[in-house]
């Protein structure tokens, strides 16, 4: 029973035959013209990204940009600069911050994002309440110290858990438990200083008076205070709303 008795099966046979080789065909040509596709663009030579805005050279241009970008945010009209593939190959072999923000923890006070910056703009720390120590310190000097770095923002902001469980410790004479107490005893001289003030919410004040307490001991730091009388870096004080999105300047505004 060969196949030569059935012309109905031998006419499939050749039919599916011929199908299969189209397609092997068709497929060839397809692999050949990716592989040429694939050598004109690597013929093509790579395009050197355009550098961005320059960044500000002095304090008082870079306080100004920061302002400019958290009113942007503010009012919700973004631009999202510096944040594409071309920024990160731009920046990836160096970089030049102008700013330094030494701000909290918490997670709904971002820098990046209140100020409306991008990849490569801005030195960021963030501590409990901004406390800091010689490790947070020498990482805030980095910047001014080896590049120029020309502005240094210390953010508190509205509603801080960390100042609140600080103040609440302080009042009560409690001990918080692990490594929170170190938090607690960076406070207590903003937290003195609220008292002193006598404001309608203590933690508040506490908050406040810790952003510029820290950059009052910033300012006269024995190896940026040169920078400062000379007027290459200015060292600011300010406080973010956390219902208005704003950041107002508290103290330290570069002449």
């Amino acid at each position: 029973m060969g196949s030569a008795g059935h012309p109905h099966r031998r006419a499939m046979l050749t039919g599916g035959l011929a199908a299969a080789a189209a397609a092997m065909l068709s497929g060839c040509a397809r692999d050949a013209a990716d592989v040429r596709s694939a050598g004109k663009a690597a013929a093509r030579p790579r395009t050197t990204p355009a550098p961005p805005t320059a960044s500000p050279a002095t304090a008082k241009e870079a306080l100004a940009r920061l302002l400019e970008g958290n009113k942007r945010w503010v009012n919700g009209n973004l631009q999202h600069p510096d944040r594409d593939p071309d920024r990160r190959q731009f920046v990836a072999q160096t970089q030049e911050p102008y700013g330094v923000i030494l701000s909290c923890i918490d997670s709904r006070v971002p820098p990046e994002l209140l100020f409306d910056t991008g990849l490569g703009d801005l030195y960021v720390l963030r501590t409990g309440a901004q406390a800091v120590g010689p490790v947070v310190t020498g990482s805030v000097e980095y910047g001014p110290l080896t590049s120029g770095t020309p502005l240094i923002v210390v953010l508190g902001h509205q509603r801080c858990g960390a100042a609140k469980a600080a103040y609440d410790a302080l009042r009560d004479g409690a001990t918080l438990p692990g490594n929170l107490q170190a938090i607690v005893e960076a406070l207590q001289p903003a937290y003195k200083k609220a008292l002193k003030q006598r404001g309608p919410d203590p933690v508040d004040t506490m908050i406040r008076a810790q952003a510029e307490l820290t950059a009052a001991d910033l300012r006269s730091n024995k190896d940026l205070s040169p920078l400062v009388k000379k007027g290459s870096l200015a060292v600011v004080s300010a406080y973010y709303s956390l219902d208005t999105g704003r950041v107002d300047i508290l103290s330290g505004t570069p002449a």
